[in-house]
């Protein structure tokens, strides 16, 4: 039988309702969705408009970032910390090597010298109760891979027991392979290594088997922080870990923002991306040694007693004078630990607060800390890329600087290299440095790790690595920036539309 024209287009109607009614049945799912699980009302809004504007896309969209299946990903998260912690305690009291540790943590467990600084760090007791903060640290600032990632893989090399690497991004180039064939290296001669990166972060190694080659080789443990997992109808792409750890023989430790790929390195003499990482010995140590554990833990469900032993926990050796605590956040059903903590620094400031990070897109309570800041005549000064490698945060960053400079705060931009560093100068008496950007992302989804250092002579050798890279920045003239273009404008505002949802 031939089908007749009319047929065809009864047909092509009759699909064209169907499609329609789902369409609508699908824009009110969303719509019911987001009225029963309570969010920020521009957040709902834009999923809804999202929704009904694009039809195939909108939805899809919302099945990756909109569900907020946060809160039952981010319980799991939690309760494995918790029964870590537990599993941890007992063996504080039944273990003599832990029980020593746990002695000598509580030792060196101390307050700031500065008596305007106690109330900070109790808050911070309030959030982080877990991560006291200690004395006896030596830290020390690198700035870009050219300069770390030698020191880093000579500690690497020089490991008797164990290493414990975790990171972002492991790129699938020289760096990347380079850190992996030292791993291999140590692993054959019999030390323990175990290595975490985020799939998501890593994706092009992973999509193009880097990390394969190494399966299966005896003393080397890979583990990827995954939670999308579309055959157990798992699509979303938020929660990632966005760590950046390596702990060797438990007494020598490296943190901060940079990750091991070739854009770290000077190459072809293209120059690296500007980056913090930090060295670091003492009882500190041992803190990001257990941080580390837990999302092992968390990822692997390895045997407790296999990771809570002595070996991982020595005797953490007095190297210097810093008083620091680790700012461990994450998406928690209790507190938001990194706005809590930033929030609070930032209204602690008497003097000055002096910021670097790639990506300013701040939740708002934050961004109202700033203005607060710089209207009650603290000097507030913002170092932010001028090319930034995710346009649209760019955009966005840029779509608040104007409320920023009516309140007084000074933002400066840095030409290329990309600068990726992440720090906060209050005052003379505090920095908080780590993986953490200033953006919704870092503070609320991503797993991140700061430290709080308490200690005038590092944050003088900080605040010289800034001035540098404030010496090589442009101040943002309000004048000037009042009269960019009007399309401008609204591209910046659009993409500033667009941070709700992502």
């Amino acid at each position: 039988m031939i089908a007749t024209p009319i047929s065809i287009a009864a047909l092509n109607v009759a699909t064209l309702e169907w499609l329609g009614l789902l369409h609508v049945a699908t824009f009110a799912l969303v719509t019911i969705h987001c009225l029963m699980h309570r969010r920020e009302p521009t957040s709902a809004l834009l999923w809804m408009f999202v929704v009904w504007a694009f039809p195939l896309i909108g939805p899809v969209c919302f099945l990756m970032f909109g569900i907020n299946r946060i809160p039952t990903k981010a319980w799991r998260k939690y309760r494995s910390d918790e029964k870590f912690l537990t599993e941890r305690r007992a063996r504080e009291h039944e273990e003599k090597p832990l029980a020593y540790w746990r002695s000598v943590r509580a030792s060196v467990a101390t307050e700031p010298p500065q008596p305007e600084l106690r109330n900070l760090n109790a808050l911070m007791n309030a959030v982080v109760p877990d991560y006291p903060l200690l004395g006896h640290n030596h830290v020390e600032a690198h700035v870009t891979g050219d300069v770390v990632f030698p020191r880093m893989l000579a500690a690497i090399r020089g490991a008797k027991h164990h290493i414990h690497l975790q990171t972002y991004i492991l790129g699938h180039d020289e760096i990347g392979r380079e850190f992996l064939e030292a791993l291999r290296e140590r692993a054959n001669a019999g030390v323990t290594v175990r290595l975490l990166y985020d799939r998501i972060g890593s994706a092009h190694a992973w999509l193009f088997g880097l990390f394969s080659r190494y399966t299966g080789i005896p003393n080397l443990h890979l583990a990827a922080w995954a939670q999308v997992n579309p055959l157990k109808l798992r699509f979303q792409v938020n929660l990632r870990n966005h760590r950046k750890v390596l702990i060797v023989d438990g007494e020598h430790a490296f943190m901060g923002g940079i990750n091991l790929s070739v854009n770290n390195v000077t190459r072809n003499r293209r120059p690296p991306d500007r980056d913090y990482h930090f060295e670091l010995r003492g009882p500190i140590v041992p803190e990001l040694q257990y941080a580390f554990l837990s999302d092992w833990y968390f990822m692997t469900d390895a045997a407790p007693e296999s990771l809570l032993c002595v070996e991982h926990f020595p005797r953490p050796a007095h190297a210097g004078n810093s008083l620091i605590r680790l700012l461990n956040g994450g998406p928690s059903t209790q507190i938001d630990e990194m706005i809590d903590t930033t929030f609070a620094a930032i209204t602690s400031a008497q003097k000055s607060i002096t910021v670097v990070t790639p990506y300013f897109v701040p939740p708002t309570e934050i961004l109202c800390a700033f203005r607060s800041a710089a209207l009650r005549g603290v000097q507030v000064t913002l170092i932010l890329p001028k090319v930034n490698n995710h346009i649209y945060a760019g955009l966005a960053g840029r779509s608040i600087y104007d409320d920023l400079l009516k309140a007084g705060v000074r933002i400066f931009e840095r030409p290329p290299p990309f600068i990726h560093a992440k720090a906060m100068l209050i005052d003379e008496s505090l920095a908080i440095v780590g993986t953490a950007n200033l953006d919704v992302r870092s503070l609320r989804l991503n797993y991140e790790t700061n430290l709080a250092v308490f200690d005038p002579d590092f944050i003088d050798s900080l605040r010289a690595i800034v001035r540098e890279d404030l010496a090589a920045s442009h101040e943002i003239n309000r004048a000037a920036w009042v009269q960019r273009p009007r399309w401008r404008q609204v591209l910046e505002n659009f993409c500033s539309l667009l941070t709700p949802i992502l």
